[in-house]
């Protein structure tokens, strides 16, 4: 039999604005809250002359709606806690980070991003693989343990990506984004005496003298030894660690106990159910007869 698709689902599966923003007035507040607020420093900052930061503040707005075009283009169903988590992540690490200059003024900024950008890159990850596990058209079942794992190793691994980005754009555009750290002790095998392999340390480092090729002399003044990066480094990776076990672990529980878990499931994305089809020539239903999204999470819970 000839069958046709409904031309009213994709309206009922894929919710306007106005009716997500009716079904969760915490997430419409968010996103509105927040696309205003960059709005009015995009105004600011072209005002001002500083057209990179007006750049910033487009880009910020084009990453607002990634989570939306997620859900209409792979047909999930994103939490609400895990889409507010996003919006704030990108408005902290662009507009507030970037333009507001956060990294400076509060040292543990970077620090408190890069654990967070740990937890979502395994949510994605786990999603991802969690997605096919339940998918009819895959034929393969993976174990709880197994899905934990690779949630972790796809968060290492775009953690590592991001890491070399930074070293990249500081080796060739000459940028900063590996902040540098002040050490007061350093050891290494190049300082030994006998040119051998031994580690030599040197304490209590105070300042340091660079000398330039032409004989200049030149007290960098920062009270110790410039550290380029390294000790941001692995400070970044350690922490995106932290946010990816953390994920791994709730992500888990939540599949060895499928169903049960309230606050694992506000992290967790839902597949979407197919569009449903009418056979050729039945008359128009109404727009009750189908589930909408939030039935569809009702009988999911």
């Amino acid at each position: 039999m000839r069958t046709r698709k409904d031309p009213d689902a994709p309206g009922r599966f894929h919710k306007t604005f106005r009716e997500q923003a009716r079904e969760n007035m915490s997430l419409a507040a968010t996103y509105t809250i927040l696309r205003v607020l960059v709005v009015v420093v995009m105004v600011a900052q072209f005002f001002n002359g500083n057209f990179e930061n007006v750049f910033l503040c487009i880009l910020t707005l084009i990453l607002f709606l990634v989570p939306s075009f997620i859900e209409r283009t792979i047909r999930i169903d994103l939490p609400d806690t895990l889409e507010i988590i996003i919006l704030l992540f990108i408005y902290a690490a662009e507009i507030l980070g970037e333009i507001r200059a956060y990294y400076i003024h509060f040292p543990y900024w970077d620090t408190m991003l890069h654990t967070m950008n740990g937890f979502l890159c395994a949510a994605i990850g786990f999603s991802l693989l969690d997605i096919l596990n339940r998918d009819d058209h895959f034929s393969f079942t993976l174990s709880p343990l197994y899905l934990a794992i690779v949630a972790f190793c796809f968060s290492m691994t775009i953690g590592v990506l991001w890491e070399f980005f930074e070293w990249t754009m500081d080796m060739f555009f000459h940028l900063d984004m590996q902040k540098d750290t002040v050490l007061h002790t350093i050891s290494s095998v190049m300082l030994d005496p006998a040119g051998g392999n031994v580690p030599t340390g040197i304490q209590n480092i105070t300042d340091v003298i660079v000398v330039t090729a032409d004989g200049t002399q030149h007290a960098l003044g920062v009270g110790g030894y410039l550290d380029v990066g390294i000790m941001d480094t692995m400070k970044d990776l350690f922490v995106n660690f932290i946010g990816a076990v953390v994920f791994s672990i709730i992500g888990y529980f939540y599949v060895k106990n499928r169903g049960k878990g309230r606050f694992a499931r506000r992290f967790i994305p839902q597949v979407l159910p197919d569009e449903p089809e009418i056979p050729a020539g039945a008359s128009q239903v109404g727009a009750n007869s189908f589930p909408s999204r939030t039935d569809t999470k009702r009988g999911q819970d």
